[in-house]
């Protein structure tokens, strides 16, 4: 790849319809994964964000590095915020007493805390800007919390809220759809409506998680997240292999 073509490019995938199918099962299995180690291993929530916090800060340092868009380095960085992000969630919902509404308040203040100051840093948070470290790094936090902000938000919504898996499940895929109908049929900022679809994505899969791997007795399927995790792994894996993804085009 030429100068002229790699400046062109962004370091992160072009937003397509596989792009969301990915994300919702890195979710997905980020919510069973992150059960897996803190749960079935019984390693708790704090070891299991230790442990998964080094693999992210691992990823990210690859990911900025890399001088082009690799999608497996991309998937590995995504799905390492999702599992740090299942366990870092509930670390501070259940470990440390803040509950899930006080973690989804301040997961929510952070989250937009990090977007305004990436977009006052860089005047955009357009994931077309995305080929710098300094916006990757912007890019990375904001994931991050994005991520955590899910978890917190998909268990108050399934478990306070007493929605159920399911009807969690039912009501962040609603939202998900008006996103939808917003971005082809209004004039709202498609920035906004990217980071809003993002942000959805994250409860969606960590219910859907829940929803495999949790007790009959609560409403799961009582699936091993050790296999479930596996199946979801494959997916996703089997996706990047099979459709070619390509970098976005980076905003001159």
């Amino acid at each position: 790849m030429n100068n002229s073509i790699q400046g062109a490019l962004s370091k992160v995938p072009e937003v397509t319809l596989m792009f969301w199918i990915i994300k919702i099962v890195a979710t997905t299995l980020g919510e069973t994964g992150g059960d897996a180690v803190s749960m079935s291993m019984n390693l708790g929530y704090l070891v299991g964000t230790v442990i998964f916090a080094a693999v992210f800060f691992v990823a990210v340092i690859a990911q900025i590095k890399a001088k082009t868009f690799q999608p497996l380095l991309y998937w590995t960085t995504i799905i390492a915020t999702t599992t740090v992000g299942t366990t870092l969630a509930d670390f501070a919902d259940r470990s440390l007493g803040i509950g899930y509404a006080g973690g989804t308040t301040l997961l929510l203040a952070l989250l937009f805390g990090s977007l305004f100051l990436w977009h006052r840093a860089l005047g955009s948070v357009s994931v077309n800007t995305v080929s710098t470290p300094k916006a990757e790094m912007f890019y990375w936090v904001t994931i991050m919390f994005s991520q955590t902000l899910g978890t917190a938000l998909g268990d108050w919504t399934a478990d306070t809220a007493g929605l159920g898996y399911t009807g969690a499940a039912i009501v962040f895929g609603a939202l998900l759809a008006l996103v939808v109908v917003a971005y082809y049929w209004t004039d709202l900022s498609h920035v906004l409506l990217f980071w809003a679809a993002f942000i959805l994505t994250r409860p969606l899969g960590a219910v859907v998680g829940d929803f495999l791997d949790k007790p009959v007795s609560a409403g799961g399927l009582a699936l091993s997240r050790y296999s479930a995790s596996a199946a979801l792994f494959a997916f996703i894996l089997i996706s990047i292999l099979l459709f070619k993804q390509r970098a976005a085009k980076a905003a001159h």
